[in-house]
C-alpha cells in the first residue's frame, strides 16, 4: 500500500505547489481566449498564491480536530473540482474564483499530504519528501505549463492536473494509521519564515518574469521557453547531492544559496544579446540557490516544533505571500518601463524604415502598417511581423523589406530586454535582503543544532 499510495500524495504536493506558477507561459494566451486586461490575467497568478498564503495557518489549525485521511481527501477533491471548473472557465472573472477555490482545496491538501506522508514513510523520509515534492513543483511549473500551452492549449495545463487528483482521494483515504497531533506546543520560527518569504519574492523574478521576457519580450513560442526555464529545476534537483558532498552548516548553504539566487537574477539583468544561450548560466546559479535554500529553511521552519502540520503551513503562508509581494513589486515596474522604452523604440524604428534601401512609396505603406501595430500594443511588446505581411513589395525589394524586419525585431528585442533590467536587479536586492537575515547572529535561546 506504501508503495503505491504515497508517491500519489508526494505527486498531490507538487502540484498543488507548482500551481503557483504553473499559468505563467500561457498568460498570454489567457488574455487573447478570455478577452481580459493585462491586469486581470495578472490576478489568476495572484489570487491562487494570495489565497493559499492566507488560509494555510489557518487550515493546518483544522487539522487538530479532523483525521489527516479525511482532510487531505477533502481538499484533493477540491482542488480536482476546481481544476476542472479552470478548465471549463468562458471568463476571466469566473477563472479567477476557479483559481480561489483551487488554492483553498491545495491548502487542505497541503497539510494533510504531510501527515499521511509521515504515518507512510516516517519522520524523516515522510518529511523529506513533502518539502522535496514542494521544490520540484515550485520549479518546474513554468516548464510543465509553457509546454502544454505550446502542444495542445492552456486548459491543458488545468485537465492534466484532475485524473492525478481524483486517484490520489482513494489513496489519501487509505492511510488510517495518520492521527491529528493536538497542542501547539511551539511557536513559529520567525526568521526562517522571513527569509523563506524574501526568497520566494525574489524567485518571482526568476519563475515569472523570465518566461514573459522570453514569450512576450524576446518572441519565443512557449516551447521554446518552457524548455529554457527547464534549466532552473534541473539545477534545483543538483543542489541536494551538491551540498551532501560538501556538508556545509545550515546557514552556509542557506547563504550561499541566497547569493547564487541574487549572482542569477543579476545575469538575467544584463544580457549581452537576446540570444537564449546567455540566459543558461544565470539560470543554472539561481535553480542552485533554489535547491539549496528553500528545503533547508522549510526544515529548519519545522524543526522540533509541533504540531507538525501547523508549522509547515507556516512555510506555505511564508512562501507564496512572498510570492504575491513579488508581483505586487515587481509587475508595476516592468509594466512602466516597458511604457517608458516605447517611445524611444518607436523612434529607433521611424529612423531604420528612413534608412532602408526601399522605394518611397513602399517606405510610406509600412510606417502607416507599423503604426497601427505600435498603436494596437501600448504597454506591451509589439509583434511587427503582421504588418510586414500587409505590405506588397517588388520581388527585387524583398530582401532588402527582410533586412529591415530582422533589424526591427533585433530593435525591439533590445529594448525589452533593458525594460526587464530593473525588474530583474530589485528581485537581486531581495534576495540579498534575505541574505541579512540569515547573517544577524540569533539570539542565544533561538539557537538549535542544525
Amino acid at each position: 500500500m506504501r508503495r503505491a499510495v504515497a508517491p500519489l500524495l508526494a505527486v498531490t504536493v507538487a502540484l498543488v505547489l507548482a500551481d503557483s506558477a504553473v499559468v505563467t507561459l500561457a498568460l498570454p494566451d489567457i488574455l487573447l481566449h478570455l478577452d481580459a486586461t493585462v491586469t486581470e490575467v495578472a490576478w489568476v497568478l495572484i489570487a491562487y498564491n494570495l489565497v493559499l498564503g492566507v488560509v494555510a495557518v489557518p487550515t493546518a489549525m483544522g487539522l487538530v480536530k479532523v483525521p489527516p485521511r479525511l482532510f487531505s481527501a477533502v481538499g484533493i477533491a477540491a482542488f480536482a473540482g476546481a481544476s476542472a471548473w479552470c478548465a471549463f472557465a468562458d471568463s476571466i472573472e469566473v477563472l479567477i474564483i476557479a483559481r480561489c477555490l483551487q488554492a483553498l482545496g491545495g491548502a487542505f491538501a497541503l497539510v494533510g499530504c504531510l501527515e499521511l506522508l509521515v504515518a507512510a514513510y516516517g519522520e524523516r523520509r515522510g518529511v523529506s519528501t513533502w518539502v522535496m515534492a514542494g521544490v520540484v513543483g515550485t520549479a518546474a511549473g513554468p516548464f510543465a505549463g509553457g509546454l502544454l500551452t505550446d502542444l495542445i492549449s492552456w486548459q491543458a495545463i488545468f485537465v492534466v492536473q484532475v485524473p492525478f487528483a481524483v486517484l490520489a482521494v482513494p489513496a489519501a483515504l487509505a492511510i488510517w494509521t495518520a492521527r491529528p497531533l493536538a497542542g501547539d506546543r511551539h511557536r513559529p520560527d520567525l526568521r526562517a519564515n522571513l527569509t523563506l518569504a524574501l526568497l520566494s519574492a525574489a524567485l518571482t523574478a526568476a519563475l515569472f518574469l523570465l518566461v514573459l521576457l522570453l514569450v512576450e519580450g524576446w518572441r519565443h513560442s512557449p516551447a521554446t521557453a518552457a524548455i529554457t526555464v527547464s534549466v532552473v529545476p534541473a539545477a534545483a534537483l543538483l543542489a541536494n547531492p551538491l551540498a551532501r558532498l560538501l556538508r556545509p552548516t545550515h546557514a552556509a548553504e542557506v547563504g550561499a544559496g541566497c547569493l547564487l539566487v541574487a549572482g542569477g537574477l543579476v545575469g538575467l539583468a544584463i544580457p549581452p544579446s537576446s540570444d537564449l544561450a546567455w540566459t543558461i548560466a544565470p539560470q543554472a546559479l539561481v535553480g542552485l540557490g533554489l535547491g539549496l535554500t528553500v528545503d533547508q529553511l522549510t526544515y529548519r521552519a519545522m524543526e522540533l516544533r509541533l504540531p507538525r502540520a501547523k508549522h509547515a503551513a507556516w512555510t506555505i503562508g511564508s512562501r507564496h505571500l512572498g510570492i504575491v509581494a513579488g508581483l505586487l513589486v515587481l509587475t508595476p515596474v516592468f509594466t512602466a518601463d516597458l511604457l517608458d522604452a516605447q517611445e524611444p523604440a518607436q523612434e529607433a524604428i521611424t529612423a531604420l524604415v528612413i534608412d532602408a534601401p526601399l522605394p518611397a512609396d513602399d517606405k510610406i505603406a509600412l510606417a502607416r502598417s507599423l503604426g497601427q501595430e505600435l498603436q494596437g500594443e501600448r504597454g506591451r511588446v509589439p509583434d511587427l511581423s503582421p504588418a510586414f505581411d500587409r505590405v506588397e513589395v517588388a520581388p527585387e525589394d524583398r530582401p532588402a523589406l527582410g533586412d529591415l524586419e530582422a533589424a526591427l525585431d533585433e530593435q525591439l528585442e533590445r529594448a525589452a530586454t533593458r525594460a526587464f533590467r530593473d525588474s530583474f536587479l530589485i528581485g537581486a536586492g531581495i534576495a540579498l535582503l534575505a541574505l541579512l537575515t540569515v547573517l544577524v547572529p540569533r539570539r542565544r535561546q533561538d539557537r538549535r543544532p542544525a
